[in-house]
């Protein structure tokens, strides 16, 4: 036997996963630092006429004769002198034409208006692969896009969502800086305010996620036990209390959610005005969704005997990774649509490999250059985010009384 192979048949497994950990970590951050020199960050990219005129609804033309007379967020120049916007100037320029135009202020400026409640939508399926993540993503930067004021908070360990951002979890999300510092029962917990950080799309902020938000699930049960929780905080409700010292700063906040049925799972699916649960239209994942339908149910009727009562607008499932050629996914789908009815998004994220490229780049389809990936298949795959976004804003504004 070699050296080397000796050393490592003698290697404690726990040192060889740590040491793994590291070389990964190290690895993943020299690639970040390559994707976005020369400080490692993201940056949103510019948005051409034609793009902000779609997402504001003010012509072209209107945008043209502005940047002439100099009225307005001045935009930058292109290569080829094409003029283009940041999303931070897109808002700005909703801003002024909403007070320019007071009667048309949701179409400028659809946030939620007095009366209207903060929606708190949760992305929940305890079986991996299901697009949690990329669900969230996508209907954060959907939303943000559309003008709403968006808080994306991290409650996985794993932090998928929190690179998605460009917060490598443990280089950039130091200690007391995810979600469990405003959770924790001890004197060390933290106001939301906090922990909240900006990101580089405007329009959204982040509360992100490691591994220290495991903690959550360790201290609890020890908190129960100790009888720490206090007769006004049951511990399902903490989260619900955390989101209500910054709800006033937003109109709608997700919560991606772990993969598994634990207690952070549980703050969120008490805490959320709307559920959206992920499934891939696979009869493996049909049967685990089964099970985590089942489970949740005992876990709400737990919520019910505590004496405490969930307030949701709505509960959608969402077919992800959806291969409308696949028979067998066919098949899956049409007995979900005949068992839950409406009660399933009639639009479905199609399976693409623009998704797939978008997120090893750590982007979503939003953040895509013209060029990047083929443009049939990029508009193919927007075209169906955009549907499964589009009908879950239907069902935020239906919540607000708009339609």
């Amino acid at each position: 036997m070699s050296k080397q192979a000796t050393i490592a048949a003698a290697e404690d497994p726990g040192d060889k996963i740590t040491r793994h950990a590291r070389m990964l970590s190290g690895e993943l951050q020299a690639r970040r630092e390559q994707m976005y020199p020369p400080n490692a960050e993201k940056q949103l990219r510019y948005f051409l006429t034609n793009e902000v005129s779609k997402l504001t609804t003010i012509p072209e033309s209107t945008l043209r004769t502005m940047s002439i007379e100099g009225k307005g967020p001045t935009p930058a120049r292109l290569e080829n002198n094409h003029r283009a916007y940041t999303l931070a100037q897109i808002n700005e320029l909703r801003e002024m034409f909403a007070d320019m135009r007071p009667s048309d202020l949701r179409r400028y400026l659809p946030r939620r208006q007095e009366g209207e409640h903060v929606q708190i939508l949760a992305i929940a399926n305890f079986k991996g692969g299901s697009a949690k993540t990329t669900t969230s993503a996508h209907l954060a930067h959907y939303l943000a896009l559309h003008g709403y004021r968006v808080l994306a908070i991290d409650l996985d360990p794993q932090a998928s969502l929190s690179a998605m951002f460009g917060a490598q979890p443990e280089l950039d999300v130091g200690e007391n800086e995810t979600i469990y510092g405003a959770l924790r029962y001890d004197d060390d917990r933290r106001p939301m305010k906090e922990i909240i950080r900006k990101t580089y799309f405007s329009g959204v902020d982040l509360i992100p996620g490691n591994i220290e938000v495991m903690e959550y699930e360790h201290e609890t049960p020890r908190a129960l036990a100790d009888r720490r929780t206090g007769s006004q905080e049951i511990f399902f409700e903490r989260l619900r209390i955390a989101i209500s010292e910054i709800e006033d700063d937003y109109d709608i906040i997700l919560l991606d959610t772990p993969p598994s049925l634990g207690f952070l799972t549980l703050g969120a699916i008490y805490a959320a005005t709307g559920l959206i649960i992920t499934v891939h239209p696979a009869m493996l994942d049909v049967m685990s969704m089964s099970q985590f339908l089942l489970m949740m149910g005992d876990l709400i009727a737990v919520i019910r005997d505590a004496g405490a009562t969930m307030q949701q607008d709505f509960l959608r499932y969402l077919i992800t990774r959806h291969d409308p050629n696949d028979q067998s996914q066919v098949h899956v789908v049409g007995m979900l649509r005949s068992l839950f009815g409406e009660d399933v998004l009639t639009p479905t994220a199609v399976e693409s490999s623009a998704v797939e490229t978008a997120g090893l780049a750590k982007r979503t389809l939003y953040e895509l250059e013209s060029g990047n990936i083929g443009a049939g298949t990029v508009r193919r795959a927007r075209e169906s985010i955009d549907a499964v976004n589009g009908r879950i804003v239907d069902l935020v504004e239906r919540s607000w009384n708009r339609t």
